[in-house]
């Protein structure tokens, strides 16, 4: 019988594109059960890679947002300290327990960070290979094109009014977990409804 799954919405912070030439700045995870209880946060602000350096289209973005940048850049921990301090908290949560699994919006980019840092620098993922895309479930939910599954074009209903969009790694690991939890519910409601139908 499969276990039940843990689900880690994380939002990252970055100097530019891809990991290596250039840097995660900052990460948070929001930890939800199988039911969509928040369980727990995680978050934590990274010293830049050896070598690296900012993309200059990022870094302009980044002028537009001093707030934001000033709250990645403090209190920051080597890369090294960062991943193997976040699969310990993983760990803790799961435990044996629960399958961890990864969510990003989208998690082609969120992902690409945290699955390269944890290779570089803990040997492995508790993630394995894989990773949920929030934008592949908004457009399997909505019947948008993918490329239009973007928060403006959700449903209000799954957007929470509470939880702003700040690009600070944390607050925005809350809002899409909020969003994602939406989109769980009515998936699984929407398989409740179907499966009941079929009965008929």
């Amino acid at each position: 019988m499969a276990k039940p799954e843990t689900y880690f919405v994380t939002d990252i912070e970055t100097d530019g594109p891809i990991p290596g030439p250039h840097s995660m700045l900052s990460f948070a995870s929001a930890a939800y059960s199988d039911a969509g209880e928040l369980l727990a946060t995680f978050s934590i602000n990274l010293e830049c890679l050896e070598g690296a350096k900012g993309h200059h289209k990022t870094m302009k973005w980044w002028a537009t947002e001093p707030q934001a940048w000033a709250a990645c850049r403090a209190d920051l921990q080597p890369a090294d300290v960062a991943m193997k301090q976040y699969v310990q908290w993983i760990q803790s949560i799961c435990k044996k327990d629960t399958s961890p699994v990864f969510v990003g919006y989208p998690a082609g980019f969120d992902f690409t960070f945290i699955f390269w840092y944890l290779i570089r620098f803990t040997g492995d993922s508790p993630f394995s290979w894989s990773a949920l895309d929030m934008k592949t479930m908004a457009m399997s939910l909505t019947d948008l094109p993918y490329k239009q599954a973007i928060k403006p074009r959700l449903p209000k209903e799954w957007l929470p009014s509470d939880l702003p969009h700040t690009h600070i790694a944390l607050d925005d690991a809350l809002e899409q977990g909020a969003i994602f939890c939406a989109m769980l519910a009515q998936l699984r409601a929407q398989n409740k409804s179907c499966a009941q139908s079929s009965l008929v």
